[in-house]
């Protein structure tokens, strides 16, 4: 448990809005420990294999894009799988719009801490106190009414299980550092031995 990962990507409006060194500072506080970095421009191809999408997804989000429309008045003018696609798109677009930090942290439980910092993937609805919400004022509303995606500054990984598929995209497994950082002292030493002198 000690060295679950989970990926982290800041993404083009997180970095536009200088809001990098924020977001970094308050995951590392929770002593979760940064092993791998890289800022970059995200190429297509990483950004439809990170999102990884299938037509069950296309149909749940299209679903939700018709009722939305439904309730604001707006012509359905496609069938649910496109605009589901469509949503893929605008995630893709959105993600290789400009610079990203890609990044991997590790500890105790890695995916679930950065999930709870960061918040529900809507700002408006996310929690208050987390990224998400203190960060941004998006909505799916105004996202809809665009026909773009949530600008909600941040990815991070769902599950572990994720985060291992989505880390073999990004990094190379030479680029994953190994070292221990000082705060695993206090974090994981059962017996904090050496503490005192």
């Amino acid at each position: 448990m000690k060295d679950e990962k989970t990926l982290v990507i800041l993404k083009p409006d997180a970095v536009q809005r200088s809001l990098m060194g924020d977001i970094i500072s308050r995951i590392e506080r929770t002593g979760l420990k940064m092993i791998a970095a890289k800022f970059i421009m995200a190429t297509r191809e990483q950004a439809l294999s990170h999102y990884n999408k299938d037509e069950a997804w296309f149909l749940k989000v299209g679903n939700k894009t018709i009722e939305n429309r439904k309730n604001k008045n707006l012509p359905i003018e496609k069938e649910a799988i496109d605009y589901g696609k469509d949503m893929l798109e605008a995630n893709v677009s959105f993600i290789t719009a400009g610079p990203i930090l890609v990044m991997v942290f590790e500890g105790n439980k890695s995916v679930g801490i950065v999930k709870k910092l960061v918040g529900g993937t809507e700002p408006l609805t996310s929690d208050v106190g987390t990224i998400r919400s203190d960060y941004t004022i998006d909505s799916y509303e105004l996202a809809n009414i665009d026909q773009r995606c949530v600008r909600n500054l941040v990815h991070c990984s769902d599950e572990a299980s994720e985060a291992q598929r989505e880390i073999k995209i990004w990094f190379k497994d030479d680029e994953i550092i190994k070292y221990t950082h000082l705060n695993e002292k206090i974090l994981y030493d059962v017996n904090l031995d050496g503490i005192v002198d």
